[in-house]
Parts: structure tokens; sequence; C-alpha cells
């Protein structure tokens, strides 16, 4: 993660972008990764490659508080994709080698066990949200 590249909001708008506009149908367009979920088995994870990351600096401990203006929650399909929040400021971005739709992805731990989650980057929800102080 340390050489990874940092996406500005500029960028990964344009990522978001480019992923709205791909129609064709992928082994990676699963309709239920529009909001957080846990990485599917059936998942093509060997399709995706890196492309940066959401994490500012890997030495200082990034914020847990979620941006929900909407009260919508972390597993919402439409809640807003804030990447200076919880928890896309644990992301890295991926792409799919076959279509080019672009992914966030993290991995939640907890005491015994560790979830890797995915999501799809779509302009329809994502903000350039400043933290709230």
């Amino acid at each position: 993660m340390e050489n990874e590249t940092y996406l500005q909001f500029d960028t990964l708008q344009a990522l978001a972008r480019r992923t709205d506009a791909v129609t064709v149908d992928c082994a990676c367009s699963a309709p239920e990764l529009d909001g957080w979920t846990s990485l599917p088995v059936s998942f093509p994870e060997q399709q995706l490659g890196a492309i940066g990351t959401l994490v500012r600096d890997i030495y200082t401990e990034a914020t847990f508080e979620e941006y929900h203006p909407q009260d919508t929650t972390l597993w919402s399909a439409e809640a807003p994709i804030a990447a200076l929040y919880y928890p896309y400021n644990r992301c890295t971005v991926s792409e799919c080698n076959a279509c080019q739709r672009a992914y966030l992805r993290y991995v939640e731990g907890g005491g015994y066990f560790v979830d890797p989650r995915i999501r799809r980057l779509r302009t329809g929800v994502l903000v350039d949200a400043p933290l709230s102080e």
C-alpha cells in the first residue's frame, strides 16, 4: 500500500463516469455490488487490477466517522461514496481488466474474522464531502 497512488476526487469521478458508461455484460457486473457487500465467492477477483488507493497516509489513523446526510446506512446502495470517510478512507480502487468497471475494496476485520468487501464505483452516489470538524 505504501507505493500505491493516492487518487484525488477528480480522478475518482472520472473512473466513476467510465464505470457508469460500461454496458457490456461481464462476470464482475453483479447488481448487488452497487452497495457494500462481502466479496462473493463467484466474483472473478483474478480479473481485477489495482489502480490506486483512497488511503491518504498509511501512518495516520483515518476517521471511523461515516457520511450519511440522508440517513442511509453503510449497506445501502444509495449511501454516498465520500472518500474522506469510513470505510472509503481505507479503500483500494481496482478495475476489471475485462470491462474496465472500477470497484472500491477494503477488508473489514474483527477479533476472529476478516471480511473482504467490494462496492462498484458510481457517479450517482459519489460526493466530495469535506471532513467535519
